[in-house]
């Protein structure tokens, strides 16, 4: 990556800053706490596509879950009050 961007160059340059983007070249703007401006299609490439496949593709491995009792524990809200 380049060298940071100040804020005031960056908002003279934008038209650079965003060609080199689309060019593949990320721009860091701002030089304590920056962010990085990239092209729609890299930022879009980084993102799961699926979140079903993005959960198998992160979940722990080797790490056995404890089973999850399914009972409520409200009861029956429908259930007949013989009091």
């Amino acid at each position: 990556m380049t060298k940071p961007w100040t804020v005031q160059d960056a908002k003279a340059h934008l038209s650079e800053i965003l060609r080199r983007a689309r060019g593949g070249e990320p721009q860091r703007i701002g030089v304590t706490d920056g962010c990085v401006v990239v092209a729609e299609s890299a930022w879009r490439a980084a993102q799961p596509t699926v979140l079903g496949a993005w959960l198998v593709a992160s979940a722990p491995r080797g790490v056995p879950l404890p089973d999850v009792s399914r009972a409520s524990h409200r009861g029956d809200p429908f259930a007949a009050d013989d009091a």
